[in-house]
Protein backbone atom coordinates (compact mmCIF):
# COMPACT_ATOMS: atom_id res chain seq x y z
CA UNK A 1 0.00 0.00 0.00
CA UNK A 2 1.32 2.98 -1.16
CA UNK A 3 1.61 6.31 1.45
CA UNK A 4 0.83 9.55 0.17
CA UNK A 5 3.34 12.13 2.16
CA UNK A 6 1.68 15.35 3.17
CA UNK A 7 3.39 18.50 1.30
CA UNK A 8 2.64 21.18 -1.00
CA UNK A 9 0.48 20.96 -3.27
CA UNK A 10 1.02 21.65 -7.33
CA UNK A 11 -1.24 22.01 -10.21
CA UNK A 12 -0.62 19.19 -13.12
CA UNK A 13 -0.70 19.80 -16.54
CA UNK A 14 -4.08 17.50 -16.50
CA UNK A 15 -6.02 19.95 -14.44
CA UNK A 16 -5.64 18.25 -11.66
CA UNK A 17 -3.05 18.91 -7.87
CA UNK A 18 -0.69 16.75 -6.76
CA UNK A 19 1.28 16.68 -3.42
CA UNK A 20 4.72 16.46 -3.23
CA UNK A 21 6.02 14.55 -0.59
CA UNK A 22 8.19 11.00 -0.35
CA UNK A 23 5.90 9.41 -3.09
CA UNK A 24 4.03 11.73 -4.83
CA UNK A 25 0.74 10.39 -7.06
CA UNK A 26 -1.91 12.35 -9.21
CA UNK A 27 -4.57 13.93 -7.63
CA UNK A 28 -7.36 11.28 -5.93
CA UNK A 29 -10.39 11.43 -7.31
CA UNK A 30 -13.17 14.91 -6.16
CA UNK A 31 -14.98 14.46 -3.24
CA UNK A 32 -17.54 16.72 -4.03
CA UNK A 33 -19.33 14.95 -6.88
CA UNK A 34 -20.44 11.72 -7.88
CA UNK A 35 -17.78 10.14 -10.23
CA UNK A 36 -19.10 9.80 -13.31
CA UNK A 37 -15.53 8.40 -15.56
CA UNK A 38 -12.24 7.42 -14.06
CA UNK A 39 -9.54 10.14 -13.44
CA UNK A 40 -6.04 10.84 -14.27
CA UNK A 41 -4.95 9.06 -11.59
CA UNK A 42 -6.47 5.80 -12.91
CA UNK A 43 -5.81 5.95 -16.40
CA UNK A 44 -2.29 7.35 -16.69
CA UNK A 45 -1.22 5.36 -13.44
CA UNK A 46 -2.68 1.80 -14.37
CA UNK A 47 0.22 -0.17 -15.82
CA UNK A 48 -0.04 -2.64 -18.60
CA UNK A 49 1.35 -5.91 -19.80
CA UNK A 50 2.17 -6.50 -23.28
CA UNK A 51 3.73 -8.95 -25.67
CA UNK A 52 5.03 -6.10 -28.06
CA UNK A 53 8.48 -4.57 -28.09
CA UNK A 54 7.97 -1.44 -25.72
CA UNK A 55 10.85 0.81 -27.19
CA UNK A 56 13.59 1.67 -24.19
CA UNK A 57 15.95 3.85 -26.79
CA UNK A 58 15.09 6.86 -24.88
CA UNK A 59 16.23 6.71 -20.90
CA UNK A 60 15.79 9.28 -17.66
CA UNK A 61 19.86 9.42 -17.23
CA UNK A 62 19.46 11.76 -14.21
CA UNK A 63 18.43 14.76 -12.68
CA UNK A 64 19.69 17.79 -10.32
CA UNK A 65 20.94 17.84 -7.38
CA UNK A 66 21.74 13.71 -8.16
CA UNK A 67 24.68 13.79 -5.52
CA UNK A 68 22.16 12.85 -2.65
CA UNK A 69 18.95 12.61 -4.88
CA UNK A 70 18.16 8.93 -6.66
CA UNK A 71 14.55 9.46 -7.00
CA UNK A 72 12.29 11.79 -8.42
CA UNK A 73 8.91 13.19 -8.80
CA UNK A 74 6.59 16.34 -9.00
CA UNK A 75 8.14 19.44 -10.26
CA UNK A 76 11.78 18.05 -10.22
CA UNK A 77 14.17 18.49 -13.02
CA UNK A 78 15.17 15.72 -14.79
CA UNK A 79 17.33 14.88 -18.06
CA UNK A 80 17.12 12.64 -20.65
CA UNK A 81 19.45 10.65 -22.73
CA UNK A 82 18.34 12.29 -26.72
CA UNK A 83 17.86 15.98 -27.18
CA UNK A 84 17.67 18.10 -30.71
CA UNK A 85 20.32 16.12 -32.89
CA UNK A 86 17.71 13.03 -31.74
CA UNK A 87 14.17 14.99 -32.93
CA UNK A 88 13.60 16.06 -29.39
CA UNK A 89 11.45 19.36 -28.80
CA UNK A 90 10.88 21.80 -26.18
CA UNK A 91 7.35 21.44 -25.24
CA UNK A 92 7.78 17.62 -25.94
CA UNK A 93 5.48 15.24 -23.50
CA UNK A 94 6.61 12.22 -22.65
CA UNK A 95 5.30 9.25 -19.88
CA UNK A 96 7.70 7.19 -17.81
CA UNK A 97 7.64 3.43 -17.46
CA UNK A 98 9.62 0.27 -15.68
CA UNK A 99 9.69 -3.31 -16.68
CA UNK A 100 8.46 -4.66 -13.04
CA UNK A 101 9.03 -8.33 -12.16
CA UNK A 102 7.25 -9.84 -8.76
CA UNK A 103 9.85 -10.80 -6.34
CA UNK A 104 7.37 -12.97 -4.47
CA UNK A 105 6.64 -15.68 -7.06
CA UNK A 106 4.19 -17.36 -5.52
CA UNK A 107 0.85 -18.29 -7.28
CA UNK A 108 -2.42 -17.58 -6.46
CA UNK A 109 -4.23 -19.68 -8.33
CA UNK A 110 -3.41 -23.00 -10.42
CA UNK A 111 -2.69 -21.54 -13.94
CA UNK A 112 -1.53 -17.88 -12.74
CA UNK A 113 1.83 -18.00 -13.85
CA UNK A 114 1.47 -19.47 -17.31
CA UNK A 115 -0.91 -16.95 -17.86
CA UNK A 116 1.07 -13.55 -16.47
CA UNK A 117 3.64 -15.01 -19.11
CA UNK A 118 1.25 -15.46 -22.06
CA UNK A 119 -0.15 -12.03 -21.44
CA UNK A 120 3.70 -10.67 -21.85
CA UNK A 121 6.07 -7.95 -19.96
CA UNK A 122 4.36 -6.11 -17.17
CA UNK A 123 5.04 -2.56 -17.35
CA UNK A 124 4.58 0.42 -13.96
CA UNK A 125 3.39 3.78 -14.87
CA UNK A 126 5.66 6.44 -13.38
CA UNK A 127 4.30 10.07 -14.29
CA UNK A 128 4.88 12.07 -17.22
CA UNK A 129 7.17 14.33 -18.38
CA UNK A 130 7.53 17.90 -20.14
CA UNK A 131 10.32 18.89 -22.17
CA UNK A 132 11.48 22.44 -20.89
CA UNK A 133 14.89 22.37 -22.41
CA UNK A 134 16.89 21.16 -25.33
CA UNK A 135 20.73 20.79 -25.98
CA UNK A 136 22.32 19.04 -28.81
CA UNK A 137 22.43 15.18 -27.33
CA UNK A 138 20.20 15.74 -24.05
CA UNK A 139 16.66 17.39 -23.07
CA UNK A 140 15.87 18.86 -19.76
CA UNK A 141 12.79 17.86 -18.61
CA UNK A 142 10.46 18.54 -15.60
CA UNK A 143 8.28 15.82 -13.71
CA UNK A 144 4.39 17.29 -14.76
CA UNK A 145 2.73 14.49 -13.02
CA UNK A 146 3.69 11.34 -11.03
CA UNK A 147 2.47 7.89 -9.78
CA UNK A 148 5.58 6.50 -8.36
CA UNK A 149 8.72 7.73 -7.64
CA UNK A 150 10.86 7.92 -11.06
CA UNK A 151 14.91 6.19 -11.18
CA UNK A 152 17.88 6.71 -13.03
CA UNK A 153 17.72 4.71 -15.72
CA UNK A 154 13.65 4.82 -16.33
CA UNK A 155 12.49 4.13 -19.60
CA UNK A 156 10.79 7.74 -21.26
CA UNK A 157 7.85 7.18 -24.26
CA UNK A 158 6.22 9.28 -26.18
CA UNK A 159 3.41 10.67 -24.16
CA UNK A 160 0.04 8.72 -25.41
CA UNK A 161 -3.64 10.05 -24.89
CA UNK A 162 -5.62 7.01 -23.60
CA UNK A 163 -9.12 8.22 -23.94
CA UNK A 164 -11.97 6.69 -21.76
CA UNK A 165 -16.00 7.34 -22.02
CA UNK A 166 -18.39 7.94 -19.21
CA UNK A 167 -19.14 4.94 -16.64
CA UNK A 168 -22.04 3.36 -17.22
CA UNK A 169 -25.15 3.77 -14.23
CA UNK A 170 -24.20 1.26 -11.57
CA UNK A 171 -27.65 1.27 -10.98
CA UNK A 172 -28.03 -0.78 -13.57
CA UNK A 173 -25.63 -3.51 -12.82
CA UNK A 174 -27.38 -6.72 -13.27
CA UNK A 175 -26.06 -9.36 -10.50
CA UNK A 176 -28.47 -12.24 -12.51
CA UNK A 177 -26.73 -11.61 -15.84
CA UNK A 178 -27.09 -14.45 -17.96
CA UNK A 179 -23.55 -15.14 -20.34
CA UNK A 180 -23.10 -12.97 -22.81
CA UNK A 181 -21.32 -16.13 -25.53
CA UNK A 182 -18.64 -13.36 -26.11
CA UNK A 183 -15.01 -14.54 -25.30
CA UNK A 184 -14.28 -15.48 -21.37
CA UNK A 185 -10.71 -15.04 -20.01
CA UNK A 186 -9.62 -14.86 -16.49
CA UNK A 187 -8.54 -12.06 -13.79
CA UNK A 188 -4.97 -12.86 -13.71
CA UNK A 189 -3.51 -10.35 -11.36
CA UNK A 190 -4.33 -7.14 -9.60
CA UNK A 191 -2.14 -3.37 -10.10
CA UNK A 192 0.79 -4.37 -7.55
CA UNK A 193 0.62 -8.11 -7.68
CA UNK A 194 -2.53 -7.53 -5.68
CA UNK A 195 -4.69 -11.08 -5.57
CA UNK A 196 -7.72 -9.08 -4.13
CA UNK A 197 -9.50 -6.37 -5.54
CA UNK A 198 -12.47 -4.19 -5.08
CA UNK A 199 -14.31 -1.02 -6.35
CA UNK A 200 -11.84 1.30 -8.71
CA UNK A 201 -9.28 -0.68 -8.45
CA UNK A 202 -7.31 -2.08 -11.22
CA UNK A 203 -7.04 -5.77 -12.40
CA UNK A 204 -4.96 -7.68 -15.53
CA UNK A 205 -6.91 -10.15 -17.49
CA UNK A 206 -5.94 -12.35 -20.53
CA UNK A 207 -8.12 -11.00 -23.32
CA UNK A 208 -6.64 -8.44 -25.92
CA UNK A 209 -6.67 -6.74 -29.08
CA UNK A 210 -6.34 -10.14 -30.62
CA UNK A 211 -9.94 -11.22 -29.06
CA UNK A 212 -11.17 -7.91 -30.50
CA UNK A 213 -11.30 -6.15 -26.61
CA UNK A 214 -10.90 -2.37 -27.36
CA UNK A 215 -11.12 0.65 -24.78
CA UNK A 216 -14.14 1.88 -23.33
CA UNK A 217 -15.29 -1.64 -23.71
CA UNK A 218 -16.90 -3.64 -20.30
CA UNK A 219 -16.17 -6.86 -18.75
CA UNK A 220 -18.73 -8.71 -16.06
CA UNK A 221 -16.65 -10.69 -13.34
CA UNK A 222 -18.17 -13.65 -12.49
CA UNK A 223 -17.09 -16.82 -10.05
CA UNK A 224 -17.97 -20.59 -10.02
CA UNK A 225 -19.31 -22.08 -7.24
CA UNK A 226 -17.37 -25.34 -6.06
CA UNK A 227 -13.88 -24.73 -7.36
CA UNK A 228 -10.41 -25.26 -5.97
CA UNK A 229 -8.17 -23.96 -8.23
CA UNK A 230 -7.47 -20.38 -5.86
CA UNK A 231 -4.87 -21.01 -2.69
CA UNK A 232 -7.76 -20.15 -0.70
CA UNK A 233 -8.71 -23.18 1.91
CA UNK A 234 -11.83 -24.65 0.86
CA UNK A 235 -13.22 -27.89 1.94
CA UNK A 236 -13.41 -30.08 -0.90
CA UNK A 237 -17.68 -29.87 -2.32
CA UNK A 238 -18.05 -27.26 0.06
CA UNK A 239 -20.41 -25.79 -2.77
CA UNK A 240 -23.33 -28.47 -1.25
CA UNK A 241 -22.38 -30.43 1.06
CA UNK A 242 -20.25 -29.70 4.57
CA UNK A 243 -20.09 -32.25 7.22
CA UNK A 244 -22.51 -31.04 9.81
CA UNK A 245 -24.53 -28.56 7.89
CA UNK A 246 -26.57 -30.32 5.80
CA UNK A 247 -25.79 -32.39 2.20
CA UNK A 248 -28.09 -33.09 -0.82
CA UNK A 249 -28.85 -36.78 -2.06
CA UNK A 250 -27.22 -35.62 -5.68
CA UNK A 251 -24.07 -34.02 -5.94
CA UNK A 252 -23.80 -30.72 -7.56
CA UNK A 253 -20.23 -29.93 -9.23
CA UNK A 254 -19.36 -26.63 -10.35
CA UNK A 255 -20.72 -26.34 -13.77
CA UNK A 256 -24.27 -27.26 -12.55
CA UNK A 257 -24.89 -24.32 -10.31
CA UNK A 258 -25.40 -20.99 -11.53
CA UNK A 259 -22.37 -18.80 -11.57
CA UNK A 260 -22.03 -15.73 -9.44
CA UNK A 261 -21.57 -12.53 -10.58
CA UNK A 262 -19.14 -10.21 -8.99
CA UNK A 263 -18.85 -6.98 -10.66
CA UNK A 264 -17.67 -5.38 -13.91
CA UNK A 265 -15.32 -3.35 -15.16
CA UNK A 266 -14.19 -0.88 -18.00
CA UNK A 267 -11.37 -1.07 -20.76
CA UNK A 268 -8.67 1.42 -19.65
CA UNK A 269 -5.78 0.01 -21.64
CA UNK A 270 -5.38 -2.97 -24.22
CA UNK A 271 -2.59 -4.79 -26.00
CA UNK A 272 -2.70 -8.14 -27.90
CA UNK A 273 -2.85 -10.41 -24.86
CA UNK A 274 -3.93 -8.82 -22.44
CA UNK A 275 -6.38 -5.66 -21.06
CA UNK A 276 -5.95 -3.02 -18.16
CA UNK A 277 -9.77 -2.68 -16.35
CA UNK A 278 -11.18 -0.75 -13.80
CA UNK A 279 -13.55 -2.33 -11.62
CA UNK A 280 -16.77 -0.05 -11.59
CA UNK A 281 -18.77 -2.64 -9.80
CA UNK A 282 -18.22 -4.99 -6.81
CA UNK A 283 -20.43 -6.86 -4.94
CA UNK A 284 -17.73 -8.97 -3.35
CA UNK A 285 -13.99 -9.06 -3.47
CA UNK A 286 -12.28 -10.00 -6.93
CA UNK A 287 -9.72 -12.64 -6.59
CA UNK A 288 -7.45 -13.46 -8.72
CA UNK A 289 -8.45 -16.65 -10.92
CA UNK A 290 -11.98 -15.02 -10.86
CA UNK A 291 -13.52 -14.67 -14.77
CA UNK A 292 -13.91 -12.30 -17.18
CA UNK A 293 -16.39 -12.15 -19.97
CA UNK A 294 -16.67 -9.46 -22.63
CA UNK A 295 -20.67 -7.86 -22.20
Amino acid sequence: MRANAAGLCLSLFFGASACLGQNAPFANTPTSKAVTQPWNTTVYCSGFFTNEKVSDELRLVTGEQSEYKITFSVADTVFLSKGASQGVKEGDKFSVVREYKDALKVPWFKWQDKLTNAMGTHYVDLGLLEVVKVLPNMAIAKVSASCEMMQRGDIVRPFVERPIGPFRDAAAFDNLAPVSGRPVAMVVRGRDTAQMSGRFDTIYVNLGTSQGVKVGDYFRIFRYQGTRAETIPVEKDFQDRLYGFGTNPKKYSWNDLPREVLGEGIVLNASPNSSTVLITVSRNEVYAGDYVEIE
